[in-house]
């Protein structure tokens, strides 16, 4: 008998997997917070033998180096990838043990990267599931436009080839276990169930690459590719050159002085707290990007790379949580970091800035003459419609393009709330009257203000 527990990061839409049998396991395309897998081996009962990469990752920083280090496990990764440290190079039909009866066997997949390998895991010499990475998908694929411009359209047709390389050499009742495909930007798209299970036979008749032609499938999958997020461009160097040791101990500990002065000097002072209660009350200065959203993802996306940053949370374990989300992604080592709220973070002089909140019926009453901003990205905005004469500037372009919006109040509003607090508060941080609409772009529907493109 075999099992395979996947070790879920819905932050970054990723998720690693340990396989293994009554002895000996494989760790997958590991998180960096590798605390994690061990963890599952230890409930397990199981040494972890042998950890594989199925690419050099581009969304987040592996832990695939240091958890063979620590367990002295082989590390397997693709032989075409260019690394800076030792591994067992892997080529396409390689075979590796993991325990008695069980194997992986190693399918070149190229496409999402040119070295892209996924492993086939086999009981007794029968393919039971197969850990794809980027390449085949739940309903879609790895997108391929991450490498090189130039490549992307050859990586785009490889895709489609390892797709199906891997529907015609794998039965039906496979499992198809994808490390990307969650909600990540590394996905080309997504689909209805991309957070359930799935099989190769059920991919044969929903995944984009197995029920389109070869020229159809490229046209549309290069139509539709959406923005990356910055930090992407950095993760490939890091996970070539090999990370080093994740490091979650406490930053050191900011107080009001510090805090004013850290914003004073240009840094970043970032909120986690709920928007809710950012908008009520925050530190002048400060953007808020909760921790139990997208944090990694999108202060990934909007902090300059190595800008130091310091974390107010409101209690150790939410600023604990929030750096083990932002070392996924590289952000080591908060500058400083405080508890508490803005009482604790404010001198005793010093009041808290707050701006209002609000809802699409709100902005309906309201009237014309409103400065509406649209953070959404272009996707979303031609897919679901806008607000006729609304400003468009997406989210993760808003920092350099503030001089753009008119002068008065601003209403922002996203898809849902979140990102329309995250630029809510990067606009108040500049000075500007914003309101933020904390609804669901459904409602502006509702509340007859979508006017959709035909």
């Amino acid at each position: 008998m075999f099992f395979i527990d996947a070790v879920e990061v819905p932050g970054l839409g990723n998720r690693g997997y340990l396989a293994g049998g009554a002895r000996t396991a494989v760790a997958v395309d590991p998180p960096r917070d590798i605390d994690r897998v061990l963890a599952l081996a230890a409930r397990r009962g199981v040494r972890i033998a042998r950890v594989v990469e199925t690419h050099v990752h581009n969304d987040y920083v592996t832990g695939g180096l240091e958890l063979a280090r620590l367990t002295g496990a082989e590390y397997l990764v693709p032989a075409g990838a260019r690394v800076a440290y030792a591994r067992t190079a892997v080529h396409d039909g390689d075979r590796t043990d993991v325990d008695a009866g069980l194997s992986l066997r190693a399918m070149a997949t190229p496409g999402h990267t040119p070295h892209h390998t996924a492993y086939v895991l086999e009981e007794d010499d029968a393919p039971v599931a197969v850990f794809t990475g980027g390449s085949l998908l739940i309903g879609t694929v790895g997108r391929p436009d991450l490498v090189e411009p130039r490549l992307t359209e050859r990586l785009a047709r490889q895709q489609y080839a390892s797709a199906r390389r891997i529907a015609a050499e794998l039965p039906d009742a496979a499992e198809v276990l994808p490390t990307h495909g969650f909600g990540s930007f590394c996905a080309s798209g997504s689909a209805p169930g991309a957070g359930s299970g799935t099989t190769v036979g059920a991919e044969k008749v929903s995944n984009v690459a197995l029920t389109r032609d070869v020229d159809t499938f490229v046209r549309e999958l290069l139509a539709g590719l959406d923005d990356v997020p910055a930090y992407y461009v950095h993760m490939g160097p890091v996970n070539s050159a090999g990370p080093a040791p994740i490091d979650l101990s406490p930053p050191a500990v900011a107080d009001p002085g510090e805090i004013a002065a850290r914003l004073a000097s240009g840094e970043w002072v970032v909120d986690l707290r709920h928007r809710l209660a950012f908008a009520e009350g925050h530190v002048a200065g400060a953007l808020n990007f909760e921790a139990d959203g997208q944090l990694a993802t999108y202060l990934g996306w909007l902090l300059p790379w190595g800008k130091p940053v310091t974390l107010l949370a409101e209690s150790a374990e939410q600023l604990a949580h929030a750096q083990r989300e932002l070392a996924r992604v590289g952000i080591d080592r908060p500058a400083a970091a405080a508890l508490g709220g803005p009482a604790d973070w404010l001198r005793p002089d010093v009041r808290p800035a707050a701006f209002r909140r609000a809802r699409f019926t709100d902005l309906a009453e309201r009237g014309a003459g409103a400065v509406v901003l649209d953070v959404r990205r272009a996707t979303e905005r031609a897919a679901s419609g806008h607000l006729p004469g609304s400003l468009h500037i997406p989210l993760h372009t808003l920092p350099h393009r503030l001089a753009e919006i008119p002068a008065g109040e601003i209403w922002v509003h996203c898809a849902g709330g979140m990102r329309a607090a995250v630029a809510a508060s990067l606009l108040d941080a500049a000075g500007r009257e914003v309101v933020a609409v904390d609804d669901g772009f459904a409602s502006a529907e509702t509340a007859g203000l979508v006017r959709r493109v035909a």
